[in-house]
Order: C-alpha cells, then sequence, then structure tokens
C-alpha cells in the first residue's frame, strides 16, 4: 500500500477519458443510482485495464466532470436533487473510494452532491479520494450558470466551511492537490487563490467542446498551468449519451500540461486512456526555487491588486440565501449585474 507519509516526487498520471450515460431520463432516484452503479463498474473495469497498460507507477486517475450523470437539462432544484445528487457520505463514494483502494491510486473526479448545510440546494464538487478510500479533497464549483454556488450562500458557506474550505489544497504523498471545474479555468482567480495555498497540481474535470483549433479554455489551461508553475491534468468526457445533446458535443482533447506550459500528453476523441505522463514534481520543485525571469510565482505583487479587487463589486453574492429558486434566477441576476455595469461605464 501507498504511505501517504512517504514522500512520492516521480509517478505517472491519468486523464482517463470516459462516455458520460447521463440520468436525465430516469424516472426516479432508483433508477438513476443503477444507472450510476453500472456506469462505476464500466469504470472499475476500465480502470484496471489502464493502469495494467501504464504501469504500476501510476498514482493519480482524474475523470471527466459529472461523469455519473451528465448535466441537468431543464430540471427544477427539486428534481435534480432528488434523482442526481450524491450524498457526502453516499454509496456512489463508497464504490469509488474502494477503486481506489484496490488499485492504491488518487481518483479525482466530479459530481453535483448534496451538504446537509444548504437542503434546498446542490453543489458541482470536485473531490479526491485517497488510496485508503477517504475523500481528501472537496471543491465546491464558485462559478456556474445554471446551478448553485458557496457564492450564492456566500455569508453562510464561510461560517461552515471557512475560506480554505472555498479553496482547498490537499497535501498528499503525491503532491499538493486542488480542483478547477470546467469552464472555470477561465478564471484565473480561482487557479491563483489555490496556487496561494500551495497547489502543485490542478485536477480539471471538465466536459467541452474539442477540435482541432485552440480553444478558449485551451489556451486557459496552458496559461493557468504557466502562470502558476504547476502542472495541471484535464479530463474531458468521450460523448454524453442518454440525453438531447447530440452525443460528441463534448468528446475529446484530455491532456496532462506541465508547468513550463508544455502539453505533454493528450488524445484524440472517443474513450481512451492514452492522455498519460510522468509528473516530476522534484523538477517543478526547483524551478519554483530557482531565481530568474522564469520563476513568476515568486515575482508575484499581490498587494498590488488586492484594493481594486476590494472595490469592485460585479455579480453578486448571497444571492440564494433565502432558499431555492428558478432557473430564470441566474439570467435575471447576470441581466442586473450587466445593466449595473453598463451604467457605472464599466462595459
Amino acid at each position: 500500500m501507498i504511505d501517504n507519509t512517504h514522500k512520492i516526487d516521480s509517478f505517472r498520471a491519468l486523464a482517463l477519458q470516459v462516455t458520460c450515460h447521463a440520468v436525465n431520463q430516469a424516472s426516479d432516484r432508483q433508477e438513476a443510482q443503477l444507472l450510476m452503479q453500472n456506469s462505476i463498474k464500466r469504470l472499475a473495469q476500465q480502470i484496471a485495464a489502464s493502469l495494467a497498460f501504464i504501469g504500476p507507477d501510476c498514482r493519480l486517475i482524474v475523470l471527466p466532470e459529472y461523469f455519473l450523470t451528465g448535466f441537468p437539462l431543464g430540471e427544477s432544484f427539486a428534481v435534480w436533487r432528488e434523482k442526481a445528487c450524491l450524498e457526502m457520505a453516499g454509496a456512489e463514494y463508497e464504490a469509488l473510494g474502494k477503486i481506489a483502494q484496490k488499485h492504491q491510486i488518487f481518483l479525482a473526479g466530479n459530481a453535483y452532491e448534496l451538504d446537509p448545510n444548504f437542503p434546498d440546494l446542490y453543489f458541482q464538487t470536485c473531490f479526491v479520494i485517497d488510496p485508503a478510500g477517504a475523500v481528501v479533497l472537496r471543491y465546491r464549483r464558485l462559478n456556474s450558470m445554471f446551478a448553485p454556488t458557496p457564492h450564492d450562500v456566500w455569508d453562510k458557506y464561510l461560517d461552515c466551511y471557512g475560506l480554505a474550505g472555498v479553496f482547498p489544497v490537499a497535501q498528499t504523498a503525491i503532491g499538493n492537490l486542488a480542483a478547477l471545474a470546467s469552464e472555470e479555468i477561465l478564471y484565473p482567480e480561482v487557479a491563483r487563490c489555490l496556487a496561494m495555498r500551495g497547489a502543485e497540481i490542478f485536477l480539471h474535470s471538465t466536459s467541452e467542446v474539442y477540435g482541432q483549433n485552440l480553444s478558449p479554455k485551451d489556451a486557459a489551461k496552458i496559461t493557468r498551468a504557466v502562470e502558476n508553475m504547476t502542472y495541471l491534468v484535464s479530463a474531458n468526457t468521450a460523448g454524453i449519451v442518454n440525453n438531447s445533446i447530440p452525443v460528441a458535443s463534448a468528446d475529446g482533447g484530455s491532456k496532462i500540461i506541465d508547468y513550463r506550459g508544455m502539453v505533454i500528453a493528450q488524445t484524440n476523441t472517443g474513450e481512451s486512456m492514452a492522455a498519460f505522463a510522468e509528473i516530476d514534481l522534484a523538477a517543478l520543485r526547483r524551478d519554483r526555487r530557482r531565481l530568474g525571469l522564469n520563476n513568476l510565482l515568486s515575482r508575484q505583487r499581490f498587494e498590488l491588486y488586492a484594493q481594486s479587487y476590494n472595490q469592485s463589486n460585479f455579480y453578486p453574492a448571497n444571492t440564494m440565501l433565502e432558499g431555492e429558486v428558478d432557473r430564470k434566477h441566474f439570467t435575471q441576476t447576470q441581466q442586473a449585474t450587466i445593466e449595473r455595469l453598463a451604467k457605472l461605464g464599466i462595459i
């Protein structure tokens, strides 16, 4: 077994690109959970086969965004909570924990999750399970167009989890791990706040369009890795089935990027374990301690920007403290923000 107190400075990571079997068409929670169980069984086989091919030094596997359920397609909060959201100590985490234990790996992914502190809501959660089968990192997505986030219940969320719970970094045997969800790669502040807390590897579960041209997200992946001097492991879906979205709309391009911004592994479309590469933490740490122009992290002057952030108010916090809202709440809040910023002459 891996001893989490024994630090490993070189290992392989895998961005495992698998098909998402959506639960939108499930009639109830029981049917949805059966679909999730089947997905976990398929995943167990794919992980075992991938590790047999890559080798025993593969210590980290990152899975795509909402790989067990897909995303809500107009379902109300109440319907999606009941049908598709995982309990924090539920059967799905237990089953995934057994996979991590069996293969002695760190297993990262993304799911919609319930939280007893916020019974009317759910959060999109990035998680890391360690080789003992325990969840050692739980990051709730902070920027989302049509789903609740900690920022929407900001005051209460801080009371419950503190700022360290908003920007968690897990210190593990394979380095300091942090997570980003999907389009959050486009928000540099999220990655930066994680880097401020020591993140060395960004785990990016995503479900996005992939093509031959450089997309904004792919450009951002390289940028986040370079500016924070971190590795980035980005796992995309291999399409989404069982809903009305064309299957290949989010398919392909899983990759691993090193701290210099070099794409060191990448796969095309379809289910694939081809995006694996060595994570050389010793080299990363040497670069972070090296004098010179390229040590961007040590050259940050955060005090320059703090006052501008403190004086700015764009998208408002705490808009969902009163409980459940409907889908139009999000577009109405965004519209009001746009109008306010235009009136101020900012946009």
